[in-house]
């Protein structure tokens, strides 16, 4: 399969904890299509990183959120594709959950919960990297 791109592409995902869950959304389309991850997407033309997280995130889950700071990096690659992901703590300030765009599900799921859904390969890791904690 050909490259969709010929560089890297930037993307952004969304970190928001609440009550001791982490808000998830199950991916409607490649890479990882089915598999459950954080909210994101690619960074548009001329978007500022913080604008690109509020966007995807109401897009696919029909929340509004506050930007706060990086909680990492991470990158993905195989042959078709090749991300570099900066993944933001968010606080979410409204909204209804909902899934939308090419997300098919969305939900807030407890650390036990993880263990019990197919998640997109490092995930797990990646939030551990983040320090996130979950109860």
């Amino acid at each position: 399969m050909e490259p969709t791109s010929p560089r890297p592409e930037v993307a952004v995902g969304a970190i928001a904890v609440r009550d001791g869950s982490i808000l998830l959304i199950r991916r409607g389309q490649p890479p990882s299509a089915g598999r459950w991850s954080v909210p994101g997407g690619r960074v548009e033309w001329g978007e500022s990183l913080a604008e690109a997280v509020r966007r995807e995130v109401e897009e696919e889950t029909g929340l509004t959120v506050e930007v706060g700071g990086l909680a990492g990096v991470v990158e993905r690659g195989l042959p078709e594709f090749h991300y570099v992901i900066l993944d933001y703590f968010v606080t979410v300030t409204g909204g209804s959950l909902r899934p939308g765009g090419d997300v098919t599900d969305t939900r807030w799921v407890t650390a036990s919960g993880l263990a019990e859904l197919e998640l997109v390969p490092s995930l797990l890791d990646a939030l551990g990297e983040f320090g996130v904690a979950l109860a």
